[in-house]
């Protein structure tokens, strides 16, 4: 019997996470905005927690119906049968969101349902869970409109950009569904070289290489689904076990990471290291605007410094213009991206961005920026600046 299911990602991915769940076996994907709304067995649920590269969470559907007003959602969220799933127990947290809900207070409706949950509990089983709104064991999700409110329980437990291994953090990361779309979008493929040569934490670095070796990106943390007391244990473990099959054995890959912040290249080895990837990625040391391409072809990606990273805009100002300089003196024959926050880079970068795809890091709207480097091209410098600025963002 298919179930429903919905999975939010990062705004721009709807497309791309929809081609990767039907590829987890769901029997439809309907792409909405922020996420995709599908069905399929448990079968593909289980995959897609653990083998998306794309998906925020995996939504399963339990309740939905027509609301007027609060009573409406308490008597939906009473009659869900929560005890067939889970036990008192199992701690609960309840989050809603809304969107043209006539309703004022979301934090209310948050009480109700939890309210509603508990009281199901105690006629069911003469008990009810705690709340623990840090660390609970069942996550629930309401998702109001204007006249419809659907009910969710979580089947990831933590978001499942959250890979299991990382270490080291820096300051404002990349999350790694984001970096997995960005590669995607890309166009590279496994074999081929790659370079992230402002590397931070080392989020795409890590991304490329469970994606060269076929490693699932979920195979190093546990699932919300995990604790449900209808899950199908043959069908979990035939599903681990058939993305356990698929890994390939560690080796060095073409693949390149440097910066020019040594504490950076650092912790990119830690986080590496922690994932048993370290001996397959290339770490060092450098300046982007020093340094030369490894192969005569190939994929740059990064995630440069703007905003409060880097500091003074006049910082910005400057360094954009070298780093055209830069390309066009270091990496003719490559395909370069640029995922940034600051507009200012197309104008300023002195070359015609062949394509800008809107992107959402969080709430802060980004566009992923695509240079194709080629050989003695663009050498006219103001005329590219020119061109880029006449091509709106």
């Amino acid at each position: 019997m298919a179930e429903t299911f919905f999975s939010p990602c990062p705004r721009g991915l709807e497309n791309l996470l929809a081609d990767e769940l039907r590829g987890f076996g769901a029997a439809s994907a309907e792409v909405l905005h922020g996420g995709v709304m599908w069905s399929g067995d448990w079968a593909s649920c289980y995959r897609a927690n653990l083998e998306s590269r794309l998906a925020t969470r995996v939504l399963w559907r339990v309740g939905r119906s027509r609301y007027q007003g609060e009573i409406d959602i308490y008597k939906l969220a009473y009659s869900v049968t929560w005890a067939k799933w889970f036990t008192p127990d199992d701690s609960i947290r309840v989050s809603v969101t809304a969107q043209q809900s006539p309703l004022k207070s979301l934090e209310f409706i948050t009480l109700r349902i939890k309210d509603a949950v508990c009281d199901h509990f105690r006629t069911v089983v003469g008990r009810r869970p705690d709340v623990d709104t840090a660390n609970p064991a069942v996550r629930i999700h309401a998702f109001l409109t204007k006249d419809m409110v659907t009910l969710y329980m979580d089947t990831s437990g933590e978001p499942l950009y959250k890979r299991g291994f990382k270490t080291a953090a820096v300051e404002a990361p990349l999350k790694e569904n984001i970096a997995a779309g960005i590669l995607k979008l890309s166009g590279w493929q496994p074999g081929e070289p790659l370079i992230d040569p402002m590397c931070g934490s080392g989020t795409f670095l890590l991304e490329a290489a469970q994606m060269a070796l076929g490693i699932a990106p979920g195979l190093g943390r546990g699932f919300g689904f995990e604790r449900f007391k209808n899950l199908d244990e043959a069908t979990w473990s035939a599903v681990r076990s058939a993305a356990e099959a698929r890994r390939k054995p560690l080796a060095p890959l073409p693949i390149f990471g440097s910066d020019i912040v040594g504490d950076q290249v650092r912790r990119s080895r830690e986080n590496l290291a922690a994932a048993g990837l370290d001996k397959c990625v290339t770490l060092d040391r450098a300046d982007i605007l020093d340094r030369v391409a490894p192969f005569a072809a190939g994929v740059m990606v990064t995630n440069p410094p703007y905003g409060v990273r880097i500091g003074e805009a006049e910082e910005l100002a400057a360094f954009y213009p070298q780093l055209g300089d830069a390309l066009k003196k270091h990496w003719a024959g490559w395909r370069c991206y640029f995922f940034s926050g600051d507009m200012m880079l197309a104008k300023l970068i002195g070359l015609k961005a062949s394509k800008r795809t809107p992107l959402f890091n969080g709430a802060l709207e980004c566009r992923l920026f695509e240079y194709k480097v080629i050989s003695g091209s663009m050498r006219d410098k103001p005329r590219a600046a020119d061109d880029a600025q006449k091509d709106p963002s």
